[in-house]
């Protein structure tokens, strides 16, 4: 067993890989040694899976039904018996609805990571690959939405749509697409005078396969740098939407909403906002490690020589 695991670890780190296969994989695995040197990107993962993990078996994991009301063992303190984390204003169990608003927070992120780096990813090569009057009116679009702030942006597009989880992740997508475009533009740019580009050119490859087969998976590694940098903003935009009554509405346990509501027991019952205020904080802080971690990782600006 020993010596097989030697012989895998042996072929990762080969610096003559005999076949494309092979050179992805240790090029992989070298990435993951120096992801796993960073303690802090390392804990910030840690807590990444701890929240998939609290999402995926919340019905097994949470003490409570996170929507049934108690309105006798209401606010109830920390280290409550059967209470981790005390109960909020209708006497619902906290804890019980901070593993459930897991789901939430996790289904806002992954439906704007889908959605806000492919559209920027698009424009952006588009832009960058075409140039003259297309580059123009695309670029000028994008100024358009940088020029106000997110936040404001979003609110209003949710007022326009109406509240709800949908039109929340439809409103962040929407202004947290330009900064991908502008990046994917950036370095379409650099790729597209590049001599490999020109042969393929030559050799008769059309706008369509050069920007998907040639120029996309180039910018993938500082896409996904800056998609989960951008993981910890998202995370505070759906929380504003929810603080607000904007994004996902009562009874679900959404960490903002949450927050909302116990505002108003901040002073003699502070644990019901700072028990997801703290949820919001350590998973934000997570993503942010974690970015700092794969951006070490992937740019090639930073990787030894």
């Amino acid at each position: 067993m020993s010596q097989d695991t030697g012989t895998l670890r042996d072929w990762l780190l080969s610096e003559t890989p005999t076949s494309r296969r092979q050179a992805r994989w240790a090029a992989a695995y070298k990435g993951w040694l120096t992801l796993r040197a960073n303690h802090m990107a390392m804990a910030g993962l840690a807590i990444i899976v701890l929240l998939i993990a609290l999402a995926l078996f919340a019905p097994w994991i949470a003490p409570h039904d996170p929507f049934v009301q108690d309105l006798g063992n209401r606010l109830q303190p920390l280290g409550s018996e059967g209470h981790i984390l005390g109960t909020d204003s209708l006497g619902r169990d906290i804890l019980s609805r901070l593993i459930w608003g897991a789901r939430i927070t996790l289904y806002i992120v992954a439906l704007v990571a889908l959605i806000a780096p492919i559209a920027g990813l698009l424009v952006g090569t588009v832009s960058g690959y075409a140039g003259g009057w297309v580059d123009v009116i695309l670029m000028r679009i994008t100024d358009i939405f940088l020029a106000f702030p997110r936040l404001v942006l979003a609110l209003a597009f949710v007022a326009a749509l109406g509240a709800g989880i949908e039109n929340a992740v439809l409103a962040i997508s929407l202004t947290a697409w330009p900064p991908y475009a502008r990046m994917a533009r950036a370095e379409t740019l650099t790729i597209r005078s590049s001599d490999y580009i020109s042969a393929i050119r030559l050799q008769g490859a059309g706008p369509l396969r050069i920007i998907v087969k040639h120029i996309w998976p180039l910018c993938i590694s500082s896409l996904i740098v800056r998609v989960t940098l951008d993981m910890a903003g998202i995370i505070l935009a759906a929380a504003g939407l929810g603080f607000l009554g904007l994004g996902a509405q009562p009874p679900s346990p959404e960490w903002g909403a949450m927050i909302s509501e116990g505002r108003r027991f901040i002073l003699d019952h502070w644990w019901v906002a700072t028990m997801p205020g703290l949820a919001i904080f350590t998973v934000s802080l997570a993503f942010n490690l974690l970015g700092d971690g794969l951006r070490d990782v992937l740019d090639p600006k930073d990787s030894p020589q």
